[in-house]
């Protein structure tokens, strides 16, 4: 009888290796190297839309030797644990936004701080050159296949500012360097991730928005914002991070695929970017009915000299922490000159 049943064992074992065997992991399938790519974002927000964009270049370049899968709306992995999520294995790819981590990503975050930085291409190629002369080891685990900036950032609220008055006292949700900014010129930062704003705002836990003015029609915060104070402030930097074993187990050919499209895929974010931004603005003033406000020269040169401080204030705590911190903002300088020359 115990011989028996350890035939039948056998038998049932070998049946299970052969299946086993005969059915290899999604990844190897017919050659295809298949890759996840989270996001945090809804899919119809910029973030998302440069996901896709990606996506179809690498599919195309690779001649389908490459598929990726992506998972926008934090399906995956969310913003906060995208780094981490990366890192770990969670996601092959993840797109994170620095700026909800502001004291892990030091240099390349030094570009959140009002320096001038006139829009999303300039403020991508500049993100892009300066991760790439200090490679920072923020960045030491992951393999960073491209960088972005959103536009600057301007002032959505419920109520009209105009003046810093006006914005004394108001709640609105910002993150990152904008923090400072807002505290700057008198207002409540209140802390938390774009897809939560919509509903702080319908239940008042915030008057308004701090961010780049995309949002507007993406997030349709148009509809409760009608007022927009243009200040062309700061910018958000983001990073899209491979797992460094997923990037490991790449051919070289595929690798090659995935570098020669870093430069490219940063150009071509920021020129989508600067040109949604456009399309946000027609479309909230025609549709919606918001109204623009542009600060007098002498209210701008108030609120600008309220920021004053800031990139110093910077530039001493960099140092302290170890960073060439002035030659981080100079170089930052020269390289938008370099980029608003072309």
């Amino acid at each position: 009888m115990k011989k028996q049943i350890l035939l039948a064992l056998a038998a049932v074992f070998a049946v299970v290796t052969v299946i086993g065997v005969s059915q290899p992991p999604p990844a190897a399938a017919g050659g295809t190297i298949t890759l996840s790519y989270a996001n945090f974002p809804p899919a119809p927000t910029f973030p998302c839309v440069q996901m896709e964009r990606w996506k179809k270049e690498v599919e195309k370049r690779t001649k389908g030797k490459v598929k990726v899968n992506t998972y926008p709306g934090g399906t995956l992995l969310g913003a906060k644990n995208m780094m981490d999520g990366v890192i770990s294995g969670q996601a092959d790819i993840g797109n994170l936004c620095m700026a909800y981590q502001p004291g892990r990503f030091v240099i390349t975050n030094a570009t959140s701080l009002p320096l001038g930085i006139p829009n999303a291409t300039v403020g991508s190629l500049v993100l892009w050159d300066l991760y790439k002369k200090y490679q920072p080891k923020s960045f030491a685990k992951v393999k960073v296949l491209t960088v972005f900036t959103t536009a600057p950032a301007n002032i959505m609220s419920k109520i009209p500012i105009r003046t810093l008055a006006d914005i004394k006292g108001v709640d609105l949700r910002a993150s990152g360097g904008a923090a400072q900014i807002l505290k700057a010129w008198g207002a409540n930062q209140v802390g938390m991730p774009m897809s939560a704003t919509p509903e702080a705002l319908q239940k008042g836990v915030v008057k308004g928005l701090f961010s780049s003015l995309e949002v507007l029609k993406d997030f349709k915060f148009a509809e409760i914002c009608k007022y927009v104070t243009l200040t062309d402030t700061v910018i958000y930097p983001f990073a899209v991070v491979m797992n460094m074993n997923s990037w490991n187990k790449l051919p070289d050919d595929v690798k090659k695929v995935f570098d020669d499209l870093s430069f490219d895929q940063a150009a071509w974010t920021g020129n989508y970017m600067d040109n949604h931004v456009k399309e946000a603005v027609t479309w909230s003033k025609d549709a919606q009915k918001v109204e623009f406000i542009q600060l007098s020269k002498d209210e701008k040169a108030k609120w600008d000299a309220r920021l004053a401080p800031i990139t110093e204030k910077w530039i001493q705590k960099a140092k302290a922490d170890g960073y060439p911190a002035e030659a981080i903002v100079k170089d930052i300088k020269a390289f938008i000159k370099k980029h608003e020359s072309k």
